[in-house]
């Protein structure tokens, strides 16, 4: 009776292993080929028999892709403003989210309404303001312009009020009338609970701001300032005999951070999406 009963239990279990087994198949498969195609010269990697064997090309495509641009150079600017992008993101970010979750003044859901209605407004709307901001400071390529933009992300608040709003009032008010002031409160006993929302904040800005192209290609005018991604882009780009062997390890080096990031931060960030997305 047991074992027909385990054996319905693993029939029952076999196409859902079937469908992740698949997926991951599909997930994965971009990134095989990608390490293997950094080893191949252009020939060698439009030749389906070559698809997932290594070759003996990669220090030569390296090279390459080292004449095209300093690409370390281009990699430390994606980190330092992908990494100061994330770290001011959660902090202005939470202090908005807790703001509007635990304090109470006028206007103060008229205000937060209006901030999700920006949402509505496409990117493209406002880069003629933004530049316009940004030169007359005097920002024009250089990192900072492309990290100031992007600090009031209004999803971010967004996500850091729903699950501000889980924490109980209980706990605030003890913390005051103990002689904490607000800003007290809200470091030692309000932050240390939300490791998963910050983790959660933290991979979705750390991913986008990886990933931009359009904003840092306006505001960044030379090579040595450029972003990675952006380097990539314009080196597959019509104008240039594309060496497609560069660009797979080009790709493979801008990969690394993001997988590196995303592994140190994981198991905080489904359940802060998820508390952000129930809670409130």
């Amino acid at each position: 009776m047991i074992n027909k009963k385990r054996s319905k239990l693993r029939g029952s279990l076999a196409i859902p292993y079937l469908f992740l087994l698949v997926t991951v198949a599909v997930a994965v498969f971009p990134f095989l080929w990608t390490a293997a195609a950094a080893t191949h010269t252009n020939t060698q990697i439009f030749t389906s028999s070559m698809a997932f064997t290594p070759s003996t090309h990669f220090i030569e495509n390296y090279h390459t892709l080292m004449k095209f641009s300093n690409v370390w150079r281009n990699l430390w600017n994606s980190v330092f403003i992908a990494v100061a992008t994330t770290f001011l993101v959660c902090i202005v970010d939470a202090l908005a989210g807790y703001a509007f979750a635990k304090f109470h003044f006028k206007g103060r859901d008229t205000v937060f309404f209006l901030c999700l209605c920006s949402l509505f407004i496409p990117q493209q709307v406002i880069v003629i303001p933004q530049y316009i901001e940004v030169s007359s400071i005097g920002l024009i390529n250089n990192a900072w312009a492309v990290i100031l933009p992007r600090l009031a992300a209004v999803f971010g608040v967004f996500l850091m009020r729903q699950n501000f709003m889980a924490f109980p009032d209980d706990l605030i008010e003890a913390a005051r009338m103990d002689g904490a002031g607000d800003l007290r409160t809200f470091l030692q006993v309000v932050i240390p609970t939300m490791k998963p929302a910050f983790a959660s904040l933290g991979i979705l800005t750390f991913v986008q701001t990886w990933g931009d192209y359009m904003w840092p290609l306006i505001v960044l005018s030379e090579k040595s300032s450029y972003t990675l991604p952006l380097v990539l882009a314009l080196m597959g780009a019509g104008a240039n005999v594309v060496e497609y062997g560069a660009l797979m390890v080009g790709a493979l080096m801008a990969l690394a951070p993001v997988l590196v990031f995303f592994l140190c931060f994981q198991k905080n960030f489904i359940e802060g999406m998820l508390s952000g997305a129930i809670k409130g």
